[in-house]
């Protein structure tokens, strides 16, 4: 069974430095039939203003991945991680017992475009940890493993069983992805336009997937897609 949430059902705020468009309920968005999808708890499509930013704030008991899409953003927090993250490349933080940390677009003229993504951890009051990964020059027609329980692969080691892929598209590549009985999926077109399963999806639009056996997945064009395999 496959259900698809279009971009434009999702939540939108709109603030001026920050535009943002809520996949789930966030914030002062809320809609009981979309609270999240088993463990993926935020997809935030996040467009920032030049030299603007969220301010030092806290958060605990949440893994939070970052995905810059275009622009900069520049990190902080208080296990003394600082860093410009760049288009490509996933930045990932297990808030654990608790964390302070500010995102900051630090151009003076162009926006930042990101991805924030929230995973319910599988234990509280975890050790906070920080990690990165680049995968700017990811091949297309290819699966990357961004994240995952064990860390294999090369992956960011996150707290929840759960496997985060991407995959870039440029002319027409295909993809399949096997579905354990016990899993499910939720993909998410951070760019361009693809087909799921015979289905038509366009840049911000995200399907879920439950009782299937295979995700079939062909770009049309320059794209780029995030799958959660989830349990």
């Amino acid at each position: 069974m496959m259900t698809i949430r279009k971009a434009n059902q999702r939540g939108h705020a709109d603030h001026g430095w920050l535009n943002s468009y809520h996949t789930f309920s966030f914030a002062n968005y809320h809609d009981p039939d979309w609270m999240g999808f088993r463990n993926l708890r935020v997809i935030n499509d996040d467009t920032v203003a030049a030299g603007a930013g969220f301010g030092e704030h806290p958060h605990r008991d949440m893994e939070i991945i970052s995905y810059v899409l275009a622009g900069a953003l520049k990190h902080q927090d208080s296990m003394g991680n600082g860093r410009i993250i760049k288009p490509g490349e996933f930045q990932y933080i297990a808030a654990g017992t608790g964390i302070l940390h500010s995102e900051y677009n630090p151009s003076p003229k162009d926006p930042v475009h990101f991805l924030q993504i929230w995973i319910q951890p599988d234990q509280t009051g975890a050790k906070p940890n920080y990690g990165e990964k680049a995968l700017a020059n990811a091949i297309p027609g290819q699966w990357n493993l961004v994240a995952s329980k064990m860390g294999r692969e090369g992956s960011l080691r996150i707290n929840q069983d759960a496997d985060l892929w991407l995959a870039r598209f440029s002319n027409g590549e295909a993809l399949t992805h096997e579905l354990r009985p016990d899993r499910h999926a939720w993909v998410h077109v951070a760019e361009g336009n693809v087909e799921l399963n015979g289905q038509r999806l366009t840049a911000g639009d995200g399907a879920a997937l439950s009782q299937e056996s295979k995700l079939e997945l062909a770009g049309q064009g320059k794209a780029q897609v995030l799958l959660f395999d989830l349990n």
